[in-house]
């Protein structure tokens, strides 16, 4: 079982790149929009309920993937109301049941993230989708969030297209469908 573990910054491309890699192998796609979208249908963004409820679903789908061997790509992006160890839960629930976690590092420069952020794709998506609330939960320091494990890659997706950063991906991690 593999967790492919793509994460970066707001806008930065992780569901599109995301989307093309699934495509690319056949691996399932849980993004984490799937959780936020649910939970956002009952409780506040960031409340204690939304909090303890999104990372047990999101280490309740990994720790049973994980044991049906079922490798999947999962989108994060970091932010203060993850728990900082979250990533290494992660990684310990995966390897307990026999499967390895690979990082992807997605980012790119600050300009092409303000050119994307209000794209029409990211507002039907239901995604943060203002330069200006951006720029604010910045200065609050709510992307505040300790370092991942190291990548097995890092790409910047302001330089790459979708479609190549995703088989870039699919190289660098030695992924098909046989052997994902």
């Amino acid at each position: 079982m593999r967790l492919i573990f793509i994460h970066g910054p707001a806008a930065s491309g992780k569901l599109t790149v995301a989307k093309e890699l699934a495509a690319a192998t056949g691996l399932p796609l849980f993004h984490n929009h799937l959780v936020v979208d649910a939970l956002l249908a009952v409780f506040p963004f960031g409340s204690p309920s939304f909090v303890e409820l999104r990372e047990r679903m999101w280490l309740d789908v990994f720790a049973a993937a994980a044991a049906e061997d079922r490798s999947l790509i999962f989108t994060f992006h970091p932010e203060a109301s993850v728990a900082p160890d979250l990533p290494q839960r992660a990684v310990a629930l995966v390897e307990a049941a026999g499967g390895q976690v690979d990082f992807v590092a997605l980012d790119c420069a600050p300009a092409v993230i303000a050119a994307r952020v209000e794209a029409p794709a990211r507002q039907a998506c239901g995604k943060l989708s203002s330069l200006a609330l951006l720029r604010e939960l910045e200065a609050a320091g709510a992307f505040d969030y300790p370092p991942l494990p190291a990548p097995a890659i890092t790409i910047d997706t302001g330089a790459v297209a979708p479609g190549e950063a995703a088989e870039r991906i699919r190289t660098a991690l030695a992924l098909d469908i046989a052997s994902a």
